[in-house]
């Protein structure tokens, strides 16, 4: 006969060491989404609608991948933990990041696009390794929907760092370091590195919440588990939003860069930017979770969302120029655009925290009530078809700004930075703030026609 014990009390160290493992993850899914683009194309000569087909085939892959490997990890839970699969794909997933920055000197533009490919679709595979089961424990560790959402607030800090660590300080220390080709693998390294300890967090500091579970035992095959995903609506519903906005994001995210490049004209403002936004987001946490509690995480959901909309719109009038409101130290001086553009921080990191929190707290919902309902242990597996589902919006969101800056006049160079054209940077505007926008707008038409129409248990906890 097998005893089981109830899952200890969920102290700060637990969520801590859950959230950690956030930090590494962020770091590999937003440093390709914002800097390869930008290092293809100018260090490697490849064309700018050929950088976002090279990011949108390895995440093809993950369509299936993601589900499989999740499967596969809810039903190795009963033997082997999660554990291997945490630890595993920490050390893959990091030395395949390394990889993706250590290689120049092609032959041409098109074999550079191949090989960088190939080492995509590696180290994405070594990813889902890690980050399926590690989004599956977030359902896991707690029965109680709010604490649950209290766990996620611990994610959501560590995103928020990874976030300033990948997108606002790799492309500085890039071009302190002398943005040629060393410098990109000197910061791979830097990255890599980092990336690799905080994975491990996880897996290392929650040994026994990772360790082997027979009560797992039950895991169903894959079909069984995808069919149950089907019938549950608010999963549907929460899903589909979710590859909206990611599509959103992912494009937005390629031409960050390119924005503070050629449209801002001061890099050295993504720092500042990125820092404004953490802060944001680190401040509105409690405020977003008491309100989550209160007002019902759909309201918070839909609220976020639409403010975020507002604020994304508004970087098409972004530019250069007017009075100088200040000077700084590193940053000189700072005109009324530029001033605006940090200030825009704030706001999105507030929304975009908010965003993120409910939705991801919503997922443990679904895949709770779900699993009561049915009676099919699948986190892993409906994590699996969510994070593919993200991923794939992440690689969709690059071919479109790719398409968009090509159409535009975009032109690319593997000697660094060249002069662009009005059309151009007007191409940049559109992928970074029109696209974005609509696809925001979209995912709320999405979410509100999928919506759960009655009351009941699961009505209040992913609905509300």
């Amino acid at each position: 006969m097998t005893r089981t014990t109830r899952p200890a009390p969920l102290y700060v160290s637990t969520m801590l060491a859950y959230g950690a493992g956030m930090l590494g993850t962020q770091i590999f899914r937003d440093t390709p989404a914002a800097l390869l683009p930008l290092f293809m194309a100018t260090m490697l000569g490849v064309p700018a609608w050929l950088t976002g087909i090279v990011v949108l085939v390895p995440k093809l892959w993950l369509v299936v991948c993601d589900p499989l490997m999740g499967n596969w990890s809810d039903k190795a839970k009963a033997r082997r933990g999660r554990s291997p699969f945490l630890i595993a794909g920490a050390v893959l997933t990091s030395l395949g990041f390394v990889s993706l920055f250590s290689f120049t000197g092609f032959s041409s533009p098109y074999v550079a696009a191949v090989a960088i490919g190939v080492l995509y679709f590696m180290a994405s595979t070594a990813f889902s390794a890690f980050s399926v089961p590690y989004l599956a424990m977030a359902s896991e560790l707690s029965p109680d929907s709010y604490e649950r959402t209290k766990i996620l607030s611990y994610r959501m800090i560590f995103a928020v760092l990874g976030v300033v660590i990948a997108v606002g300080a790799a492309q500085p220390v890039i071009q302190h370091l002398g943005g040629g080709p060393d410098a990109w693998r000197t910061a791979a390294l830097m990255l890599g590195g980092l990336s690799l300890l905080s994975m491990l967090t996880t897996p290392l500091g929650l040994r026994s919440r990772v360790a082997p579970d027979t009560r797992a035992i039950s895991a169903g095959n894959w079909r069984d588990g995808l069919a149950a995903g089907w019938r549950n609506r608010a999963y549907r519903q929460i899903l589909s939003a979710h590859f909206i906005q990611s599509t959103a994001m992912g494009c937005g995210y390629t031409v960050l860069g390119f924005v503070f490049i050629y449209v801002v004209g001061k890099i050295d403002l993504i720092l500042p930017f990125v820092l404004l936004m953490a802060a944001g987001s680190l401040i509105s946490q409690p405020l977003w979770l008491a309100m989550s509690h209160r007002l019902g995480k759909r309201f918070c959901f839909v609220l976020a969302t639409v403010a975020w909309a507002l604020i994304t719109v508004s970087w098409m009038w972004a530019g250069t120029g007017g009075e100088v409101l200040a000077t700084l130290p590193l940053l000189g001086a700072l005109d009324t655009h530029q001033a605006l553009v940090i200030l825009r921080g704030i706001g999105i990191g507030v929304t975009n925290a908010g965003v993120l929190l409910m939705i991801f707290s919503m997922l443990t919902d679904a895949i709770k009530d779900g699993q009561a309902a049915d009676g099919v242990v699948d986190e892993g597996l409906l994590s699996g078809v969510f994070t593919a589902i993200e991923k794939l919006g992440f690689a969709i969101g690059p071919l479109i700004a790719g398409v968009v800056l090509s159409l535009s006049g975009f032109q690319s160079s593997s000697t660094g930075m060249v002069q662009q054209s009005a059309g151009a940077i007007s191409g940049i505007l559109i992928a970074f703030a029109i696209v974005p926008t609509v696809g925001l707008v979209l995912s709320l038409v999405a979410y509100t026609l999928l919506r759960q129409p009655q009351a009941g248990r699961l009505g209040r906890t992913v609905s509300a």
